[in-house]
């Protein structure tokens, strides 16, 4: 009885839907023809990440991240093409210190340049690194994998 209970309701209960947010994987060639991706630091534990967010009202996933890459990195574009190039999965710790399933949607997108005064400067670090240092970098699997295959994404024009 107690376990049909359990199944029924109670574990039903407990277990805690996936959240979702969108993040921006920011990127420009270099003169080697390559690529470099843009990290920049978490604000709380100062690890390094993607700019993400929560969906916005009003906003699609591309609209987000690019909003997103514009508070917390500066970025600067000519032409806001994003492209969906993958997804991960983490645990975000909400507050309270209470960890929530997250899906993330990436979104790619082509800067031009990186501005001094946007709205988180200051409060973050951010730096360019090549595709496969940047996965070294980051606490997530799925997201080092992403980061990984960056270059197979991307498509540069």
């Amino acid at each position: 009885m107690f376990r049909k209970i359990w199944t029924d309701f109670g574990a039903l209960i407990l277990r805690r839907p996936s959240h979702y947010q969108v993040a921006a994987l920011c990127w420009h060639e270099t003169d080697a023809g390559g690529i470099e991706v843009l990290l920049i630091s978490s604000l709380t534990t100062g690890r390094w990440i993607l700019p993400k967010g929560w969906p916005q009202m009003g906003r699609d996933g591309a609209g987000t991240a690019l909003e997103e890459a514009w508070e917390e990195a500066g970025i600067r574009i000519e032409d806001p093409q994003p492209q969906l190039v993958g997804r991960y999965r983490y645990q975000k710790r909400l507050s309270g210190d209470v960890p929530a399933r997250t899906m993330v949607d990436v979104w790619a997108i082509r800067v031009d340049r990186l501005l001094e005064n946007y709205p988180e400067a200051g409060r973050r670090k951010r730096e360019w690194f090549a595709p496969e240092k940047a996965a070294s970098l980051v606490d997530e699997p799925e997201l080092a994998r992403l980061l990984r295959a960056a270059p197979q994404l991307i498509t540069p024009a």
